[in-house]
């Protein structure tokens, strides 16, 4: 008898697969539901420029709250990168 569970291996296939992923694969990796948020300057004010995950910049807000919302209200994940 096997007890052996195939939602068990899930998470190692996922990170086989990740492991495994082309440059090109990783550079579209999130884009259509990842979004970070950087501090710029436009017009000699502070600002904060919001990017797709690959590094497009699709807008940008006076301050991170806002720019948080803006990217939660279309449905992306908001993170943070250092």
């Amino acid at each position: 008898m096997n007890n052996h569970d195939a939602s068990s291996d899930a998470p190692r296939q996922v990170s086989f697969a990740l492991r495994h992923l082309s440059v090109a694969d990783w550079a579209r990796f999130g884009v259509q539901e990842i979004a970070y948020i950087r501090p710029v300057v436009v017009n000699g004010e502070p600002a904060i420029s919001i990017h797709a995950a690959d590094g497009t910049p699709i807008g940008a807000a006076p301050n991170a709250a806002l720019a948080i919302a803006a990217i939660e209200q279309h449905e992306l994940a908001a993170v943070l990168v250092h």
